[in-house]
């Protein structure tokens, strides 16, 4: 048994047997100092101490804790296996994992670095890719700051579940042609709030799913990568729910999309109440778009089922596209778009010539300056 020393209620994974020489597997070491982290009453703090790589499976940090007030200090660098077998027989396919812990807060003063090392994984099929570098289950009053990520096998970050997020000054980098890789991906959450974060991947930066609510997004680098996504929903036939989504602040850099609402024509249910304010685009294809025949080959027949997409807000977008069409509301022939809003869009191509908008089935009104020409109908 180690000497665990832990005064001043700090958990330092050091004096639980980790070695952090990158080599030396260090796994039992942190379950053991967030067993002590999470059975103290106090204001706990898990120490991952600056300086040293730190060697970790897949674990599962589990609650519910004695205090609703814990910090982890992530200073120093974390890997993952790169051998594909430490993921087998495991409930989830993701790598470090936060369970019913609330009041958490993880800092990683702008240093500590969760390194996934994914590149064998990446020419796998996806189905047998790793999840998520990082994700907090049914955590509530959660924080997360200051940490960066690198070369996941799958997603970076995953809140799924949560109450009360805020997230700011993350640094999320995979390269943009690894497959999977989201940034930040939020599902049945509410009240989540991510800031001032560069993220640059080989899929969404940030992705929205099923039952969120009260999302803000705000001073975002993102690209390379596919933009910010509401979706893919709706693609088991499931009704969905999506409400109160504002993203604003944004810088679109290359990016394979920009402000996108993506939706399989099998779901039912609504997406309402989302704007996207203060957004400029550099190089982006599809710099404005939803699309509701998400995943559906183009000789698909008409489905009379649909996502109803309403109340969308874009004010203030600006920059250059690199598809002739920047703006797409490709709406269901059954469940129209309505009550969307276009006011001082100036976008120009990325290249040369003029810029177009394509409506299917939207509705809508635009004001103020408007390049290129908007669609909408009236609603």
């Amino acid at each position: 048994r180690f000497n665990v020393v832990s005064s001043n209620n700090t958990y330092d994974v050091l004096s639980y047997g980790a070695v952090g020489d990158g080599n030396a597997d260090d796994s039992l070491a942190f379950v053991k100092a967030w067993n002590d982290t999470c059975n103290d009453p106090d204001t706990p703090t898990m120490i991952i101490p600056d300086g040293k790589t730190f060697f970790v499976h897949p674990i599962t940090l589990v609650g519910p804790c004695k205090s609703t007030n814990i910090n982890v200090q992530l200073l120093g660098k974390i890997i993952a296996p790169d051998d594909t077998n430490a993921w087998k027989g495991l409930e989830f396919g993701d790598w470090l994992v936060f369970k019913y812990v609330d009041g958490l807060i993880v800092n990683g003063a702008s240093r500590g670095l969760l390194d996934g090392r994914g590149k064998g994984w990446w020419d796998i099929s996806c189905k047998n890719n790793p999840d998520k570098i990082l994700r907090f289950i049914s955590c509530n009053n959660l924080k997360v700051n200051g940490i960066n990520t690198t070369q996941s096998g799958g997603g970076h970050l995953s809140f799924f579940s949560c109450n009360n997020v805020e997230v700011e000054s993350v640094n999320l980098q995979s390269p943009a042609k690894s497959p999977n890789t989201d940034g930040v991906h939020i599902s049945h959450t509410t009240s989540f709030w991510i800031n001032n974060s560069i993220i640059a991947t080989g899929d969404d930066c940030i992705s929205m799913l099923d039952r969120t609510y009260n999302i803000n997004i705000t001073y975002i680098q993102c690209g390379p990568g596919h933009g910010i996504s509401i979706g893919s929903l709706g693609g088991l036939g499931e009704n969905v729910d999506v409400e109160n989504i504002t993203i604003s602040h944004i810088d679109f850099y290359n990016t394979t999309n920009g402000a996108r609402i993506k939706t399989w024509m099998e779901g039912t249910g609504q997406i309402q109440n989302v704007e996207f304010s203060n957004i400029i685009f550099d190089a982006v294809e599809n710099p404005i778009i939803i699309d509701q025949h998400y995943g559906d080959p183009k000789s698909t027949p008409p489905k009379d089922t649909g996502i109803h997409i309403s109340e969308v807000r874009y004010f203030e977008l600006s920059g250059t596209s690199k598809t002739q069409t920047a703006i797409n509301f490709n709406c269901s022939e059954s469940v129209a778009c309505t009550d969307i809003s276009l006011k001082n869009i100036q976008l120009k191509s990325a290249t040369s010539g003029e810029l177009d908008s394509k409506c299917n089935n939207a509705y809508g009104r635009a004001d103020g300056v408007q390049v290129p020409k908007p669609c909408l109908r009236s609603n």
